[in-house]
């Protein structure tokens, strides 16, 4: 089955295929640092990591950009407001951003630009702008004009009356039409600020991601993807002006996530409901955390509750203790090659999969097949002679769906504590054959203050976690 996605601007379904064979470009608009994310925003680069490790598991080159907003209205606010610069207070909020999707398993990004860094970019942009007549200049602010773009509107599927009856605009008599935005504005006293043909200033919001992902991944963008709240005005605007800059399509699959609900409301920063990440992990697993964010379709809304990542955490238990019992038994088993009804089931799940994950990047379907791969390890270890192959394929098909993908399933680090367990194991059965029952008792207690639970059965010692 080809991969399809569900594009924003098209609404429907489409074959993905990107602009050069196996190489995928793909923009995912990151924070604005002046503050720890939260859930909500979690949930973006939760799913569209696992995107981007699915697009490689399908043999595609993916080229990942995801910037940081580390100048706009809230960061000089909130600067003021703590008495430190906007660079410092970015600096501690891009690093708490990093400690927080480290924890949830989020792997970096391939480039990770600053709006910052890149100013010059950002100018080059607006005077094209200018240059072309899509932007006009008043009183050192810079505006784009809405209206010269024919097709404006086209991603959010609003008319332009419906735009200008719609649109939360303060205003402005600098502007033409309130639909025009700031691409460029004018430094107020004690503001941070740059040089600029117009004047001292800083860049708008939306100039931003068109000059950045422009530099990093060309003119037209495979992907360019964030939370549903970011398809007006962010990205109509991005669309816009990158299009009127480079007279060329911008993205060929726009893809965005769904809101997270907090009971009955949106979950939103001006309802005061928000729940930030480096809370919850305090409280939580970030593997819990992580699992919570994947478990409906990402186009779907999805509701937070405490009682619903509870649970998950005993879900995550079950893989686990299923990953253990792998490396236990496998550990005892005798060599041979995996059966061939193993290796017939594991494709089985593997088109199962890729079947969910092909029809519009459905990851909860996808945890349902790696829960049925769970139940099917069990099933096998519980067997009282299996061939250590048919193990061997059993845990890396777990490994590679569940943890390289979907990064459910620890590996690694995990596989590490496993053997360390295994060979304490191993200790106190060596204690117990040679009677040493103070030296087994101790090495009991031992792993059972690491929460680690042994049991006897008729495969020998397996362990779990309390």
């Amino acid at each position: 089955m080809t991969l399809q996605v569900f594009n924003t601007q098209t609404r429907k379904l489409e074959p993905f295929q990107p602009q050069h064979d196996r190489k995928v470009t793909m923009y995912v608009c990151g924070p604005t640092v002046y503050n720890y994310i939260h859930i909500g925003n979690a949930r973006v680069f939760v799913f569209f990591d696992v995107v981007r490790r699915y697009l490689q598991y399908k043999g595609y080159d993916v080229t990942y950009v995801q910037n940081f907003t580390d100048v706009d209205d809230r960061l000089i606010e909130r600067s003021h407001q703590e008495n430190t610069t906007v660079e410092e207070l970015a600096e501690r909020y891009i690093q708490a951003y990093f400690d927080d999707m480290d924890a949830l398993g989020v792997n970096r990004a391939d480039i990770h630009p600053r709006a910052t860094e890149h100013i010059p970019e950002m100018l080059e942009a607006i005077r094209s702008l200018l240059d072309k007549g899509y932007a006009y200049e008043r009183e050192g602010d810079v505006y784009y004009r809405s209206l010269r773009k024919k097709d404006y509107g086209k991603l959010s599927k609003q008319s332009i009356e419906e735009l200008n009856a719609g649109a939360r605009v303060e205003v402005n008599e600098k502007k033409e039409n309130p639909l025009d935005f700031a691409l460029w504005k004018k430094a107020k006293p004690g503001e941070i600020s740059w040089e600029s043909p117009w004047g001292r200033g800083r860049p708008g919001w939306h100039i931003e991601c068109s000059a950045m992902s422009r530099k990093y991944l060309g003119d037209t963008l495979d992907v360019h993807a964030g939370g549903m709240d970011l398809c007006f005005p962010h990205h109509e605007n991005e669309m816009a002006q990158s299009e009127a800059w480079t007279e060329k399509p911008f993205v060929r699959y726009w893809l965005h996530n769904g809101y997270i609900n907090m009971g009955d409301e949106k979950m939103s920063k001006s309802l005061g409901n928000v729940v930030r990440v480096h809370e919850l992990r305090e409280e939580y697993s970030p593997r819990a955390l992580r699992y919570f964010l994947l478990s409906a379709h990402y186009r779907n809304p999805i509701s937070f509750s405490h009682e619903a990542i509870r649970q998950i955490e005993s879900s995550l238990e079950r893989f686990d203790t299923a990953v253990n019992n792998l490396h236990h038994r496998i550990g005892a088993a005798q060599e041979g090659e995996a059966e061939p009804e193993v290796k017939e089931r594991l494709a089985s799940l593997t088109r199962e999969f890729e079947a969910a994950m092909d029809d519009d990047l459905n990851t909860a379907n996808g945890i349902s097949v790696l829960h049925e791969s769970v139940k099917f390890a069990n099933e096998t270890v519980a067997r009282s002679v299996v061939p250590k192959g048919s193990l061997t394929i059993l845990l890396d098909w777990i490994h590679r769906f569940g943890g390289e993908i979907l990064g459910l399933v620890t590996v690694g680090e995990e596989d590490s504590l496993a053997r360390e367990i295994e060979a304490l194991i191993e200790e106190r059965q060596q204690a117990r054959a040679a009677r040493d029952f103070k030296r087994a008792d101790a090495i009991r207690d031992r792993l059972a203050e690491q929460g680690i639970v042994l049991e006897d059965t008729p495969q020998g010692v397996r362990w779990r976690r309390k």
